[in-house]
């Protein structure tokens, strides 16, 4: 995609100012006269897969850059990297808040998403969610919700891998079969009778064939995984081929886990993934000496970008991070817990537990 055509996308056509993608209108809309355009149905083409064992082996550089005018900005806090419009000016992080930011200047430009999704949830939306997400928190300071405001919002657009593969596996275990004796015992004088599980141990093996569709490795270092994991899934089915004014306006972050070490942890993942499948297909009560071995083929992989509503906030000497998804609207995040609620709950429990233990012993 040649760079005239992806400026060429995002002008406003009325007054020639750069357009922004609103999610609420889905449309391009320009800040300046507030003309609305949207883009063209195939305006990216189709989103590609592309073979990984060849680009693991060599990736071609007309498939990198921006396809537009990017700068980039790496935080020296959390390292960050975060691709912005030239005119737009960073003062702070938006991942964790820092003024250590510095140009970043890369020997070779990062690879060109395939595909976007593009932002649903608009910032009205997001800032309404999250406010209701704090009215959840029963455990918080109950000035947290004056005192971490979310005006520190921001749309950030993430890079993500995915990966397809085909997988045949083979497996081979000791199955468990429970079974019951009758055993005799004293206690107190007094002769009783107990059932006690053994287990009897059989050879099993079975095979299963599994394909995994654009399984997701977050290629961010500027928001916790774990944040990003309770948002998680996004719609793959939705992502649309990748035109530079679905994220004119946006912050993008550059990705800072390469497809070399991206596809490492998607084999871990379609690993353990396989292993439980194949712990499912076990006959019996419990299994041991489990051992799986698998074949890979049609191996694909595509370079995405997804959105976020990122939420940064101080509360007291302490950061905190929330995150919306940007498409299906589920919120996640780190808060303080207020030590007297705490208490109070540890309180309540230790009560009802006496009361228990008096109502017990008084019968």
């Amino acid at each position: 995609m040649a760079e005239i055509d992806a400026r060429r996308k995002f002008a406003c056509p009325a007054c020639g100012g750069e357009a922004n993608w609103n999610p609420a209108k889905q449309k391009l809309v320009c800040p300046f006269c507030g003309t609305e355009s949207a883009l063209p149905p195939d305006a990216g083409g189709a989103v590609a897969e592309h073979d990984l064992a060849a680009a693991l082996w060599e990736l071609a550089d007309d498939r990198r850059g921006w396809a537009t005018a990017k700068r980039q900005v790496r935080c020296q806090s959390c390292n960050a990297v975060s691709v912005l419009d030239p005119a737009r000016q960073a003062q702070n992080c938006e991942f964790c808040g820092s003024a250590q930011i510095v140009v970043y200047e890369e020997t070779k430009p990062a690879l060109r998403p395939e595909g976007v999704l593009p932002f649903r949830i608009s910032e009205a939306d997001a800032r309404e969610r999250i406010r209701r997400w704090y009215g959840k928190l029963w455990l918080a300071p109950s000035a947290l919700k004056k005192k971490a405001l979310t005006d520190r919002l921001s749309g950030v657009y993430l890079p993500y891998w995915t990966f397809d593969a085909r997988v045949a596996a083979a497996w081979t275990a000791d199955a468990g079969h429970y079974y019951y004796t009758t055993e005799a015992y004293t206690e107190n004088g007094r002769t009783r009778t107990r059932q006690v599980q053994h287990t009897r141990w059989e050879p099993a093996a079975g095979r299963l064939q599994h394909f995994f569709d654009d399984d997701l490795v977050c290629a961010s270092v500027g928001i916790h995984p774990g944040l990003l994991r309770a948002v998680e899934p996004f719609p793959t089915a939705e992502i649309k081929a990748y035109d530079a004014g679905y994220v004119a306006g946006w912050i993008v972050e550059r990705y800072q886990i390469d497809l070399a070490a991206a596809t490492r942890q998607a084999r871990e993942a379609m690993e353990a993934k396989l292993r439980q499948m194949c712990v499912a297909q076990i006959p019996g009560d419990t299994y041991r000496n489990l051992q799986v071995r698998t074949e890979y083929s049609d191996q694909t992989f595509k370079h995405i970008l997804a959105p976020v509503w990122l939420l940064s906030y101080n509360y007291g000497a302490r950061a905190f991070q929330g995150v919306l998804n940007g498409v299906t609207g589920s919120v996640a995040g780190e808060y303080p817990k207020s030590p007297w609620k705490i208490a109070l709950v540890v309180l309540a429990v230790f009560v009802v537990v006496v009361i228990a233990m008096t109502l017990g012993g008084g019968r």
